[in-house]
C-alpha cells in the first residue's frame, strides 16, 4: 500500500486537546474585574518563548498597543501565527535585526510581510530572509481551522485544503484517508496559542466583548488561547452587555486582562470607528528601507515613549484621529 504524504514542515505548538485542557483547567471561571494597563497584561501573560496569535484581519481591528509593548518590553523568540498578518507582524519583525535580541523565533507563515495594496515590509523582508527566523507553511484558510480545532477541544480537523501543492510539501499538514469514504483529506493539527490578544470595540471589566464588523477568525482564537489580552475602543458596564447578551461575542470566561484603549488599532482600521491612517503606514514602509533609518524611528515613536496614548500623540493626537473619524463615516455614508 502507498504510503500517504505528509508535508515536511515543523511543528511549532503542541495540538493535544488534552493537553490543552490542563491548561485551561486553571482559569478561573467565575467573573472578576481583569481591567489593567497594556503593560501590566503583557508583563503578565505574555513569556519569553510562548506561541503569540493576533487577532484581527489584515489592517483592521489591530491590537497595536499589545505589539508596541511586546517590543518595547524586549520579549524574546516568540512563536507567532501568521495569519492574516499586516502591521501587527511588522511591529514584531522590529524586535529582529535591530539590536534588540530576537523577538521573533519561529513563525507559521501564510499571510505576512505584505501590507495588502500598500506593498512589502522591508524590515519584516529583512527578517523572513536571515536564517534567525524559522517557518512553516501554511494557508491563511488552514490555519482559521487549525484555530477551529483548539476551539472544538479537538487534536485535528480534516480539511481539503493545499493537497497537491507545494504549500502542503511545505506544512506540517498530513494526508489521511476519510474512515467513511476512503476519499483524501489532509489532517491539520490543532493550534493552542499560550497567549492571544484581541482588540474589540466594547467590553466590560470582566472581558465580556463586543465586535462590529467582520471577525474572521477571533472568536476561534479567544477560545484556543491559554491566556487572552483584550483591548478595547470602550469600557462599557456590564448591566449595559446584560441588556443585550446576544451581541457578546467573546465571553468573560476566555479572557486574562481587559485594557481600554482607544483608537487601540491605529494605524490600522477600525471599522465603524476610524479610518486607517495611510500616511503613517506609508512612513513606516519609507523608514524601513534604511536599517539606522528605521531605528532611529523605533527609538522616537517606540522606545521613547511610555506608552500608546504618547505614540498617538506623536502621529497628531486627538485632532488626526477626529480626521480618520470623519473620513470613515464618509466611507460608510457613500461620500
Amino acid at each position: 500500500m502507498t504510503p500517504l504524504p505528509q508535508g515536511a514542515g515543523p511543528l511549532f505548538s503542541d495540538p493535544s486537546a488534552n493537553h490543552a485542557r490542563e491548561a485551561f483547567a486553571k482559569k478561573p471561571r467565575a467573573p472578576f474585574d481583569k481591567l489593567m494597563t497594556v503593560a501590566e497584561a503583557v508583563s503578565r501573560f505574555v513569556q519569553d518563548g510562548d506561541y503569540l496569535a493576533i487577532g484581527g484581519f489584515g489592517g483592521d481591528r489591530l491590537p497595536t498597543a499589545v505589539c508596541h509593548e511586546i517590543l518595547r518590553q524586549g520579549k524574546q523568540n516568540l512563536r507567532f501565527a501568521g495569519h492574516t498578518a499586516t502591521h501587527d507582524f511588522q511591529i514584531l519583525c522590529a524586535g529582529n535585526q535591530t539590536g534588540r535580541g530576537k523577538l521573533l523565533a519561529r513563525v507559521d507563515n501564510a499571510y505576512v510581510v505584505g501590507l495588502e495594496a500598500r506593498g512589502l515590509s522591508p524590515h519584516a523582508r529583512r527578517v523572513m530572509e536571515s536564517d534567525e527566523v524559522e517557518f512553516c507553511e501554511w494557508t491563511n484558510y488552514a490555519l482559521a481551522v487549525r484555530f477551529k480545532a483548539a476551539a472544538m477541544g479537538l487534536p485535528f480537523l480534516p480539511s481539503r485544503s493545499m493537497l497537491g501543492t507545494d504549500t502542503f510539501r511545505h506544512s506540517a499538514g498530513k494526508a489521511m484517508a476519510c474512515p467513511f469514504t476512503g476519499e483524501i483529506l489532509n489532517a491539520l493539527p490543532a493550534l493552542y496559542p499560550d497567549v492571544a490578544a484581541i482588540h474589540v470595540h466594547e467590553a466590560d471589566r470582566f472581558g465580556n466583548c463586543r465586535i462590529q464588523g467582520t471577525s474572521v477568525a477571533d472568536l476561534d482564537v479567544a477560545r484556543a488561547a491559554k491566556k487572552l489580552i483584550i483591548t478595547c475602543e470602550r469600557l462599557i458596564p456590564t448591566e449595559e452587555i446584560r441588556q443585550d447578551p446576544t451581541r457578546t461575542v467573546i465571553p468573560f470566561f476566555c479572557v486574562d486582562a481587559v485594557c481600554e484603549v482607544p483608537y487601540g488599532s491605529y494605524p490600522g482600521n477600525m471599522a465603524y470607528e476610524y479610518f486607517s491612517d495611510e500616511e503613517h503606514i506609508r512612513k513606516w514602509l519609507e523608514v524601513e528601507r534604511d536599517l539606522e533609518e528605521f531605528k532611529g524611528f523605533l527609538d522616537r515613536h517606540i522606545f521613547g515613549v511610555k506608552d500608546f496614548t504618547e505614540y498617538l500623540q506623536l502621529c497628531g493626537g486627538l485632532a488626526r484621529m477626529q480626521e480618520l473619524r470623519r473620513q470613515e463615516l464618509l466611507l460608510h455614508l457613500g461620500r
